[in-house]
């Protein structure tokens, strides 16, 4: 696990009095995977899994996070791959499945964002460099191997979509590039998952500091429209939204055939999910975990969704409004 001292991200500035933004932490991730030149590998599977949390309202890169992921079906990672990720044979050999790193991840993510414990919710956004981190890989995988996934990696911010409010320009570029345009020099190595996070924060909090909203764009689990009411986060009217936190009595942990709803509490009361458990555990019911938002079926939803566009994978959303989460069992 990787632990960095509290650094500006971007020009060595604070956000200043720019617009105010929905979220406590960013959290930003940049996938690597198994991969062949000119050749498509089935199934193509996570070798390494960085993260950044972000302060939403400092701009401060508050901690790291990485974890090399050893592939089961080809445990052998191909000449391409070593030379265009870094990443070693040994490195994955001594890794750890998919399931533990999702859970080594949430202690991590715990323990980071525990100065927030004080409150009743915090409000979390996942970031990457495109859609193909959450919405194709990771998605892919633990369905593939039946492992579950925090419901947070459900919904994401795809950080072209406010580059391009940001510094204009219709064409795709890549996050190097991206990087570049906002006058800002790349630091570390091309495809390394971990550098690649730490610099696609750092274009973050750039785009912040030009003034620029950050919402919520892509989303694997479509929710129903609600009427407007008050935020549980603060008591301010803002769209995000979390169910009460009620006291209840002690029932099964979520998706293990209890028909009661899963028990919300803060931070620090909570104990992490087991990894390597499918989802449901293949029943079709209603699957609230983590933070409340329906994974599997319907259900009462956590949030109050903006307008909503179809896309073609997985039926999702593309939802404007801020995601909020508590750890639950």
């Amino acid at each position: 696990m990787a632990k960095m001292a509290p650094i500006m991200a971007a020009r060595g500035q604070g956000l200043g009095h720019q617009v105010q933004q929905d979220f406590d932490f960013f959290l930003v991730v940049d996938f690597e995977a198994t991969c062949e030149k000119d050749a498509r590998i089935y199934p193509q599977e996570i070798i390494e899994f960085p993260a950044v949390l972000v302060d939403g309202a400092t701009g401060l890169i508050e901690s790291a996070f990485r974890r090399y992921v050893r592939p089961r079906h080809r445990p052998v990672l191909t000449q391409f791959c070593r030379d265009l990720t870094g990443i070693r044979q040994e490195d994955v050999d001594g890794g750890v499945d998919l399931g533990e790193a999702l859970w080594m991840h949430d202690a991590w993510l715990k323990a980071a964002t525990a100065k927030a414990g004080n409150r009743r919710c915090v409000r979390l956004a996942v970031v990457t460099w495109g859609d193909w981190d959450c919405r194709t890989m990771l998605e892919f995988e633990c369905r593939f191997k039946g492992i579950e996934k925090p419901s947070y990696f459900d919904r994401w911010i795809n950080l072209r979509i406010p580059f391009q409010a940001a510094f204009g320009g219709g064409g795709r570029v890549n996050l190097q590039e991206a990087v570049r345009a906002a006058g800002l020099d790349w630091e570390g190595r091309l495809h390394c998952g971990l550098d690649d996070a730490r610099n696609t924060a750092r274009l973050l909090v750039e785009i912040m500091r030009r003034g620029v909203k950050i919402a919520i764009t892509g989303s694997l689990a479509p929710i129903q429209k609600q009427p407007p009411s008050t935020s549980q986060c603060g008591g301010s009217s803002a769209p995000p939204l979390l169910l009460p936190i009620q006291q209840q009595p002690p029932h099964t942990r979520p998706c293990g055939g209890s028909s009661a709803p899963p028990l919300l509490l803060p931070i620090q009361q909570q104990q992490l999910p087991q990894p390597h458990i499918s989802p449901c555990g293949g029943s079709s019911a209603t699957c609230l975990c983590y933070c409340g938002v329906v994974t599997r079926g319907g259900g009462v939803p956590v949030l109050v969704p903006g307008p909503m566009q179809v896309n073609s994978f997985f039926g999702c959303g593309d939802w404007t409004p801020a995601m909020s989460f508590v750890w639950t069992n």
